[in-house]
């Protein structure tokens, strides 16, 4: 029903263009109005520096307010524009090199300004909208290094950095509303957003603004050497980002050139590409032939948005929500696109069309906060194009393959959704799971504390009958009620687990082993728009888990460093005895570690019906988490090299076991009772 939808509206009505008539008139006729001419001369000397006041001078106030006048502003600048262009075209790399790349040195990115250069050369359409995103995501960390000269929290919108006090005092005010003409402004060109999400074709960038902006990033390399003269300060440039963990990332197969050739084929009959967009996908595949995986990437990811947009606005009925937004309003973006509710409280259908596997791929690479948010990083300009990984193109233009597949009714499509080479893609697609939200996030930090803990039996240690020689050596009189406790508990526990998993025999070796959680952990749960108490829950959860696996660190550590010195013979009497302390002590925590492991896990797949709970039972439950955490913090404490208090490190886990056995006993009389009620 949708794709036909989708197909009728393209032929009913074919998309020319994402730009409203407000900003198609002011991106592509506005500053072609005016048939003036400019000197190159007053605008670049032949050594390559700007006049900045010849540009400044062109910038026009509205007379009420003295706030910029946009509309006249880009009439003005329209002409200078093109004799900048114009002058750009006239020079060889070598020429553009020697009078120009010195100024590009504060951006940290002169390689990539010069591939601008080249590419505006080649009067490629939709190389020079790439090289233009690329620079201005370049621009925008240059000037946020400037900014850190005098200011301390950078700002992560463009709009307020290019409006911010600090960068007025480095390049004055007037240099500034240069800049919020070209990109810093929704009422100016806004050249950077309609870009990056995805509003533009290639066709209706003027190549002169690329020019321009060109120019303007010299110019700013000018201005700031005067500052750091004047000022005798230094230009530090913030580290890039790297992505870590791309194991992690690893989901669809490897993409090869029968999928290439394919998906190129399939973008020209999908009906999630718009025609007008078409170039854009071509250009993508392009560049994931050539190795170029950081364009393949910033190419296709505002294709998406604008693919989604389309999927968007048919489900929910809002077709004019397609084009760019006037000024006075919002974009329709991801942000808004992977929401659960519109503006005005209506359900998003675009979830429940995409589906929960989709949807959790999308919020994995763009949104949450440990996922790799390939977007912002790139067009916030955080990341070393030369060194994009080839890993995460790969799932980028995998899953972009599926939708091309999904959202389309043409007969072709059929032969295509069952080749062997997209079959697999669509297989991945449709079974994925989050890896990045906190709860998948938190699964992999219990998996891995478990695992440590587990590693204990293999820690070197003294025979026992060394350590009945030792007279003088007292048991803790905390531990005996510790282990019938933990077994009690561990009584109560299975009630709470799933059918599958019930256990009858050796409780404490078959309920808290490792093979378990695993089996627990993969148990789904969903991730998509937890409420806020949720997540309160969620994080307390994994400051629990972090502190249980810093101790477990921490045993490790000490039993290795003390089994050496007993062997070595360089303990003193009372070390001696604090070392086998130590051990009689870490054969109680190891089970209560795991139980407290096994609980988080266990209260984590029927998170959403704790969540259900009145607000004082809320309240309880979140008052006895903390109190778990606050024990694991003290157990950090007592069981790091310089306290090695291990005695009162028992003394501690007895009385959280208290606590545990009395919230489980209260939430198994809760579900006998619930089981009651339905009986009767």
């Amino acid at each position: 029903m949708l794709q036909a939808e989708i197909q009728e509206m393209s032929l009913a009505d074919p998309v020319t263009t994402c730009l409203s008539p407000a900003v198609h008139y002011m991106v592509c006729k506005l500053g072609f109005e005016i048939e003036d001419s400019h000197s190159v001369n007053s605008i670049v000397s032949e050594n390559g520096e700007v006049c900045w006041r010849t540009i400044t001078e062109l910038v026009h106030y509205r007379e009420s307010d003295q706030n910029v006048d946009y509309i006249k502003s880009v009439q003005l600048l329209g002409p200078l524009c093109e004799s900048v262009h114009l002058h750009l075209q006239s020079l060889t790399m070598e020429q553009f090199e020697v009078q120009y790349s010195l100024w590009f040195q504060w951006t940290n990115c002169t390689e990539l300004l010069l591939e601008v250069f080249a590419a505006l050369d080649s009067m490629e359409a939709t190389a020079i909208a790439l090289s233009l995103m690329k620079l201005t995501s370049c621009l925008e960390r240059a000037l946020g290094d400037v900014f850190l000269l005098i200011g301390e929290d950078c700002p992560f919108l463009l709009r307020d950095l290019l409006a911010s006090q600090e960068l007025a005092a480095v390049f004055g005010q007037s240099v500034m509303n240069v800049l919020r003409v070209f990109i810093g402004s929704p009422y100016g060109l806004n050249l950077r957003n309609i870009l990056w999400h995805g509003f533009a074709s290639p066709q209706e960038i003027p190549a002169k603004y690329c020019s321009m902006l060109l120019i303007l990033t010299a110019g700013l390399g000018q201005l700031l050497k005067i500052y750091l003269l004047q000022t005798e300060t230094i230009l530090v440039h913030r580290p890039y980002i790297a992505f870590t963990n791309l194991k992690e990332l690893d989901i669809f197969p490897d993409i090869n050139h029968e999928v290439l050739s394919i998906t190129e084929e399939l973008a020209k009959i999908s009906s999630f590409v718009l025609k007008t967009m078409l170039p854009f996908w071509v250009a993508a595949l392009t560049a994931f032939r050539q190795h170029r995986y950081a364009d393949c990437v910033i190419l296709l990811l505002p294709q998406l948005e604008t693919g989604l947009r389309l999927l968007f606005t048919t489900v929910n009925k809002c077709p004019n929500r397609l084009l760019t937004a006037e000024s006075s309003s919002l974009y329709t973006t991801f942000d808004e696109m992977l929401t659960k509710q519109l503006n005005d409280k209506e359900i998003n259908q675009l979830p429940l069309i995409l589906g929960e596997p989709s949807m959790e791929f999308l919020w994995d690479f763009l949104n949450h906060q440990e996922g790799p948010r390939v977007r912002d990083h790139l067009s916030h300009g955080e990341i070393n194009l030369n060194e994009f990984p080839r890993e995460i193109a790969n799932q980028i233009l995998a899953f972009s393959v599926t939708l091309l597949c999904r959202f389309s009714e043409v007969e072709e499509l059929t032969a295509f959704k069952e080749h062997t080479a997209i079959k697999p893609l669509i297989s991945c697609a449709s079974c994925y799971r989050s890896r990045f939200h906190p709860i998948a996030r938190l699964k992999k930090q219990v998996l891995k504390c478990m695992k440590s803990i587990s590693s204990w039996p293999e820690l070197p240690i003294v025979p026992e009958e060394q350590i009945q020689e030792i007279p003088g050596l007292e048991r803790s009189a905390e531990t005996s009620p510790c282990i019938s406790m933990t077994t009690e508990i561990l009584s109560q526990l299975q009630h709470h687990l799933p059918q599958n998993c019930y256990i009858l025999d050796d409780l404490m070796n078959n309920l808290l082993s490792e093979k378990l959680l695993v089996e627990l952990c993969s148990t789904h749960i969903c991730t998509l728009y937890c409420p806020r108490s949720v997540l309160e829950i969620l994080v307390v959860f994994r400051k629990i888990s972090t502190q249980c696996h810093q101790v477990s660190d921490q045993v490790i550590a000490s039993t290795e460093m003390r089994y050496t010195q007993w062997i070595n013979k360089i303990l003193r009497s009372r070390q001696r005895h604090n070392y086998l302390r130590m051990l009689h002590s870490i054969k109680f925590l190891s089970p209560v570690l795991r139980l407290i492991l096994m609980l988080i896990i266990l209260e984590l797949i029927n998170i959403h019906t704790v969540c259900e709970k009145n607000p004082c039972d809320y309240q309880q439950y979140i008052k006895f988490l903390k109190s778990i955490l606050q024990y694991t913090e003290n157990l950090v404490t007592y069981t790091s090299p310089e306290k090695n208090k291990w005695d009162e490190s028992m003394e501690l886990t007895h009385k959280a076991l208290i606590k545990i056995w009395t919230f489980s006993e209260r939430k198994l009389t809760l579900m006998q009772l619930a089981t009651q009620v339905k009986l009767s």
